[in-house]
């Protein structure tokens, strides 16, 4: 199969690694890791770069995106005339971490929790990223306005990771995402230094680039990938589990 996968740079060694054992043709462009710091404008810039990917004609049999929700960032993307293919994940770090599960093991009680890895440590101006789960909405809405539109259940979800958002400040761990196939000798240590000087506890885990594997190699599991179909659109589910469906 030929694929076009767009992805956040701070995969790059993750991506780089799992392309070149694919079974498939893979085409690859990244995006700035600063791109995710406005989720709105990250949401603009990859319809562009699906939009684009679907003019050109290129007889791609389905676009990956090495993305989860992101903060919103893929919730209402619409597939043109190729498929979109993605993991469902709320953020990067549980595409690290490879899979919902141990994403919220870690994190179930603070989605904000700030995470690093290789890829962090290498680019952009800081070496944490703020998970964006606790920022899917605005703090100014009501749980009776979420209820309204999301249902009762996705309601008190987000209700509980935005009063998690809130106190975020008050967390003081780091948590380092070591994925064994790209290592780096020197950037755990890095870490460590930085969050000890920040008064902050470090702990260091170990990765699994599982997700992006199966990404590439067409491994698409209904339970751990969305497939959206041409015509359809992406849609964010405030959930534990399924976190994203296909809507029109």
């Amino acid at each position: 199969m030929y694929f076009k996968l767009i992805a956040c740079d701070v995969f790059t060694r993750e991506v780089c690694h799992c392309i070149a054992r694919s079974p498939h043709t893979v085409d690859v462009e990244f995006t700035e890791k600063g791109a995710h710091e406005d989720s709105d404008r990250l949401r603009i810039l990859l319809q562009e770069r699906i939009d684009k990917t679907a003019e050109k004609g290129t007889p791609y049999d389905a676009i990956l995106l090495a993305y989860g929700l992101c903060g919103n960032a893929t919730a209402q993307l619409a597939a043109r005339n190729i498929r979109l293919v993605l993991p469902r994940a709320h953020d990067c770090c549980t595409i690290y971490l490879g899979s919902r599960r141990r994403f919220k093991e870690l994190f179930s009680d603070n989605p904000s929790r700030p995470f690093s890895s290789a890829g962090y440590m290498e680019r952009g101006d800081s070496y944490l990223h703020d998970g964006d789960t606790g920022r899917l909405l605005g703090l100014d809405r009501s749980y009776e306005d979420f209820v309204a539109q999301y249902g009762e259940e996705n309601a008190k979800f987000i209700m509980e990771t935005l009063t998690l958002s809130r106190d975020a400040n008050t967390d003081n761990k780091v948590i380092y995402i070591d994925v064994p196939e790209t290592s780096q000798e020197g950037y755990a240590s890095l870490c460590k230094q930085n969050a000890e000087t920040e008064g902050r506890e470090f702990i260091r885990v170990e990765g699994d680039i599982r997700l992006i594997r199966q990404l590439v190699e067409g491994s698409w599991s209904d339970e751990e990938f969305l497939i959206v179909e041409p015509g359809q659109r992406i849609r964010a589910v405030y959930d534990w589990e399924e976190i994203l469906r296909v809507g029109e």
